[in-house]
Order: C-alpha cells, then sequence, then structure tokens
C-alpha cells in the first residue's frame, strides 16, 4: 500500500476532524450570539435598553435584534428597518461632505472658517480643520440660545450665526491650543458645505453619500421644524422626574432646547442596516480613498503635542491593547442614545440605536465589545459595608495621590468633578470603575493582619498598569 493511502478508519477519523474544524468557528459564533442575546434580554427586562442592535463581523450580521417600542401610544414595536435620529453619529457625514467638496477643490482643510462665513470675522485663525476636530475653542451654541434666543421660535443655523455675531460670545482657549468636544464646529461647517455646494446639506448628503450607497432609509428629518412623512421612524422619549414617566420631548413646551433647536440642520435618521452599508462603504475608495481615510480616521494633536483623540467626526482610539483601532461615536439627543463602532484592524462592526433616555437606560458598549471578542464580563458581587470601608483611605502613586471614599453604600474614587465614579465590586478585593474610560479595575491588597496596603489599578485597553501604597485611612 502506497504511503498515500487510507483504510477505512482514517478516513473516518480525518472527515472528523473536517468536520470538527469546519464547525468550531459556527459554535463561536452561536455562543457569541446566545451571549448577546442574554445581556439584550436581561437589560430590556429591566427597562434599561429600548432599540435596535446589530453586530458584524467582516460585513455579515452575526447578531441583530429589536426591542420594545418605537411608539408608546400606538404600541408600534421597533423593527430591523426602524429609523433612529443619530444625533451627533451625524458629525461624521457633516465631516464626508467637507473631505468631498475638498476633493472637489473647492475647499481646504486649512482654510478660514471666516473665508465662507465672514460675519464671523472677529474670530481670528479659526480653521475647517480646527472645526472638524473640535479644537476651535468656541463657545457651545447651546449655551448661547438659551442665553439668548426667543423660544418661541425655531431656531436654524442662519439664527445661530446671528446669535454668535450679536452677542460675540469670546473664545475659550486659542485655536488648536487644547480640545474641547464643541457642537458649534459642525454647526457652522453644515453652513460651510451649503454655502460651498449652493445646496442645502440635507440634498448634499442624498446626493452624493445616501443616494450612491443605496442608504434608502437615511435622511436628515427636522419633524418639528420641517414636518415630512416619513415612515418607520421611532419616536424618541426622554423621562419626567415631575410626571415620573416617559415623555416626548414636545410635552416640554416649545421653549424646551430639543423642540426650538429643532431647525438647526446636521441630524441625520437613519436605520441599523443602512449604518452598516455606511461602515462597508468606508472600506472601499467608493466615496473617498486611502489618503482622505488617513485624515478622518487619525487623531489629531494640540499645539503642546498632545494627541486628542479626535479626527474628522470620529472618537478615534488608535492603540487599545484589546481592540486594535477602534473608530466610533455616540449620540444622545431628544429621546435618542446611540453608539457608532468600527473595529479597523479585525473589521468588526457595532450599532446600537436607543428611542429611551430614561434613568435606566443603560449604554452596554463595554459588554458588547467583550462579548465580541469571546472575553469573559465583569458581574457585580456583594460585599459587606464594613470590608468595603477598610478600601478608604489616601494612596500615594509616583506621581501624585489618590483618596478612595465610602460615600452613599459605595466606593467612590474623590475627583474635582459634580458626580465622583464609583467602584462596583466584582470580587471581595476587586472593583471596576463606573463612569471612566477606557475600563478601569482596582485591586486591593492585604498585609498579614489582613490590613489594606496598596492598590493595583489595570487599564487593559491601555496597556497600563499603576500601583499606589495607602499613607492614610
Amino acid at each position: 500500500m502506497h504511503l498515500y493511502q487510507l483504510n477505512i478508519t482514517d478516513m473516518k477519523k480525518l472527515w472528523i476532524i473536517i468536520i470538527f474544524l469546519a464547525l468550531k468557528p459556527l459554535a463561536y459564533s452561536q455562543n457569541k450570539v446566545i451571549r448577546f442575546q442574554q445581556l439584550f434580554s436581561d437589560l430590556h427586562k429591566k427597562k434599561s435598553f429600548n432599540g435596535n442592535v446589530l453586530v458584524a463581523e467582516k460585513g455579515k450580521i452575526i447578531f441583530e435584534a429589536s426591542y420594545g417600542l418605537a411608539n408608546e401610544t400606538t404600541k408600534e414595536k421597533l423593527n430591523s428597518q426602524s429609523k433612529f435620529m443619530l444625533a451627533s453619529i451625524s458629525k461624521q457625514f457633516t465631516a464626508i461632505a467637507i473631505v468631498l467638496l475638498k476633493k472637489q477643490g473647492k475647499l481646504s482643510y486649512d482654510d478660514l472658517m471666516s473665508k465662507y462665513i465672514p460675519e464671523l470675522n472677529f474670530y481670528k485663525g479659526i480653521t475647517i480643520r480646527h472645526l472638524l476636530t473640535h479644537t476651535s475653542g468656541l463657545r457651545s451654541y447651546l449655551e448661547q440660545m438659551e442665553l439668548h434666543w426667543d423660544k418661541t421660535r425655531f431656531a436654524t443655523n442662519g439664527d445661530v450665526i446671528k446669535t454668535f455675531v450679536k452677542h460675540k460670545p469670546a473664545t475659550l482657549f486659542k485655536p488648536n491650543e487644547r480640545w474641547l468636544y464643541c457642537n458649534t464646529g459642525y454647526v457652522f461647517l453644515a453652513t460651510i458645505v451649503e454655502r460651498v455646494a449652493q445646496q442645502k446639506l440635507s440634498e448634499f448628503l442624498q446626493q452624493n453619500i445616501f443616494k450612491p450607497l443605496k442608504m434608502h432609509n437615511t435622511l436628515i428629518y427636522q419633524s418639528r421644524y420641517a414636518p415630512q412623512k416619513v415612515g418607520n421612524h421611532s419616536k424618541g422619549y426622554i423621562y419626567s422626574q415631575k410626571l415620573k414617566k416617559k415623555i416626548l420631548p414636545d410635552q416640554r413646551g416649545k421653549k424646551f432646547m430639543m423642540v426650538y433647536l429643532d431647525g438647526v440642520t446636521g441630524r441625520v435618521s437613519s436605520t441599523a442596516r443602512d449604518m452598516l452599508k455606511w461602515d462597508r462603504a468606508l472600506y472601499t475608495n467608493q466615496l473617498i480613498s486611502a489618503q482622505d481615510k488617513a485624515f478622518i480616521f487619525n487623531s489629531y494633536k494640540t499645539h503642546n503635542g498632545r494627541q486628542t483623540n479626535y479626527g474628522f467626526g470620529w472618537n478615534v482610539d488608535l492603540h487599545n491593547k484589546v481592540y486594535g483601532k477602534l473608530v466610533y461615536h455616540t449620540g444622545r439627543w431628544g429621546g435618542y442614545l446611540n453608539y457608532f463602532g468600527r473595529h479597523l484592524q479585525d473589521d468588526k462592526t457595532v450599532i446600537l440605536l436607543q428611542n429611551n433616555v430614561t434613568p435606566q437606560t443603560k449604554f452596554p458598549i463595554i459588554p458588547v465589545r467583550k462579548i465580541l471578542y469571546d472575553l469573559p464580563l465583569f458581574k457585580k458581587v456583594n460585599v459587606a459595608e464594613r470590608q468595603l470601608k477598610k478600601y478608604v483611605g489616601t494612596y500615594q502613586f509616583k506621581k501624585g495621590s489618590e483618596t478612595i471614599l465610602y460615600k452613599e453604600g459605595k466606593l467612590q474614587i474623590k475627583t474635582n468633578r459634580r458626580n465622583n465614579p464609583y467602584l462596583l465590586p466584582i470580587a471581595t478585593h476587586k472593583f471596576l470603575v463606573i463612569g471612566l474610560r477606557p475600563e478601569t479595575v482596582y485591586e486591593f491588597f492585604l498585609d498579614k493582619q489582613h490590613n489594606v496596603y496598596k492598590y493595583r489599578r489595570t487599564q487593559v485597553e491601555a496597556g497600563t498598569i499603576r500601583e499606589a501604597i495607602k499613607i492614610r485611612k
């Protein structure tokens, strides 16, 4: 018998191995689906998630589901074609519009803002690039309109500009001196697009992005300012402390910010599936080139060389030790709470669209990422108050010190902020920091007398470990 000839037993073994190897990825995928189902079912039962979720790997949907109602009055349920207002996720579309105009030779990233909005020429040195990357130093238009606008009338982008011209609010810092998230910059960018393209932003986006990519369920939708018939659009609900229930923003009255600012253009509505089309297009050169993407998905630096971790309409995590290069954005406005994340290194996509923002609402970004990468989830454990108080004290590390407090039944990290991050127990001596990114875990160590003498802080995503010695109770 020749060496390459196999008997029946060997053939059976070979086929078993082939079948096992073929089914192994499927088993992993099914395990992820089960974990996603459990996560979102539990969240929905607790009234912590009302919306759509879509998770994909290399463009293939591995989990997609809808939870809850699109309309509380009609009891219409959410479905895979339900539209959600994207809020600040819309910034990436305005940014791409600028990129497309630059490709057409109609503007430059380093053009002064005042070249296109001469009414604002009293702001010196602010460029389109500064507006794109939140390094302009401009004050919040939300704050300015709340202070100065007649709230019985809808405000538009033009009205925002007129308000800034009239009151000339001083910048918070010089251009590119530091980074500060600024919605104002994107209102001004929308105006620049309209003036350069000589058409409405909504028309430009439809013509140059949504239509070519067959994003048929995506549009700029101003339901109050410019009502139109849009099928399958969910209602966004906020929580009324006074009424102790979910309400539409409109029930707060015309003078509510989310109502009177509906005329400010730029907020895109879309579906999870359309956003997946957008994700796939960004891996191609159909709209933008590799050179364009190098600008868009780059973390810009301020004058002092500090990374901003922000590109053109995207948060950028360049060196995540767990997830590789990650670009993402969140959006919250008018009862909508959304997340769109792209794991560029591994081609994974996460889309979370919610139409409820209440005290119970959760934003399960970290657990979704962990399930996507087959990582374990942290679970809360009960630790006695007496044990928790042992961790209270001041801890000294190389460049400073930090104080751990016990307040309102929780361990908290003392900060200058209104709300301190608190420590969620995931083991007797191990805690997850809630309200801090990247994911941060504190582990406390006891000596032979069972006294706490140090902690170790680990940020796996950033690849950092810090130890601190307890210097006083």
